[in-house]
């Protein structure tokens, strides 16, 4: 028997622009997306996957490491194998077709983390107004990592405002009016561990701009703690995890969150 249905949103993109004209190549992080999902499906809800072109999201091969699972080697190989042979990912629907059928079938919503959210869901208009529809009905909608980014879809207009953030001119601020999110409690990946994964190490280069920035300017109230370390935030209908070390809490968080929300 059912608990209801999840829509899990993803990100159709494979790269991320960077600046100076350098991109990284990204997708979903691994941890991100089968920790908290197979959560959701242990319990008894059913999750829907869903992203911008009803295309198979793609993997971040830099989530392959055992560092996101503990270091437990067994658990990181078993989660890749979950993930490759599962068939939902092959065939999503669109986030337009979500839209055209309503979003009351689902009881909440979640969104794994990775850069590739940064790259299209963040401006997506179709997600901007699954968004809202989760937001104004008070159901649980988790996102973990950089996936917070996305909820500056639901800004009046989310490309102007991820414009002036890229460009640094300050004007961002003044195009957060009527952001659903606004005063929210929330966590994202932080500006330090983005910093210490930007360079010739890791990203090859340095991210347009900060996602903490970005969800302040914006009018959230973010709160990240130490580099690494495990961190959930929730405020009303919004569970936030800050990196891959809060899949796990932040999976028990969104489970919690929807067993909660069921009861009423």
């Amino acid at each position: 028997m059912s608990k209801g249905k999840v829509l899990v949103v993803m990100s159709s993109a494979n790269a991320l622009d960077l600046k100076d004209g350098k991109t990284y190549s990204t997708g979903y992080y691994l941890n991100e997306f089968v920790v908290p999902y197979r959560k959701l499906i242990e319990v008894g809800y059913e999750p829907v996957i869903a992203n911008p072109k009803g295309d198979r999201s793609v993997m971040d091969v830099n989530s392959n490491n055992a560092m996101f699972f503990g270091g437990d080697d067994a658990a990181r190989a078993d989660a890749l194998k979950f993930a490759e042979g599962l068939a939902a990912l092959d065939h999503p629907k669109t986030l337009a077709s979500v839209v055209d059928e309503g979003t009351q079938g689902y009881v909440g919503l979640f969104i794994p983390g990775g850069h590739a959210p940064m790259a299209d869901l963040l401006k997506d208009k179709n997600l901007g107004k699954i968004l809202t529809s989760f937001h104004d009905t008070g159901r649980p909608t988790g996102i973990v990592c950089h996936g917070p980014i996305v909820l500056l879809a639901a800004l009046p207009d989310p490309d102007a405002f991820i414009a002036s953030m890229i460009a640094g001119d300050g004007k961002a601020s003044s195009l957060n009016a009527g952001w659903p999110y606004a005063g929210y409690r929330l966590t994202v990946f932080a500006t330090g561990e983005e910093q210490a994964l930007e360079g010739p190490s890791g990203l090859g280069g340095n991210v347009q701009y900060y996602p903490v920035n970005a969800l302040a300017e914006a009018g959230a109230r973010v709160e990240t703690i130490a580099n690494w370390h495990p961190n959930v935030v929730v405020d009303r209908e919004l569970i936030t995890g800050q990196q891959p070390m809060s899949a796990p809490a932040f999976g028990d968080a969104l489970v919690a969150k929807l067993n909660e929300s069921a009861k009423h």
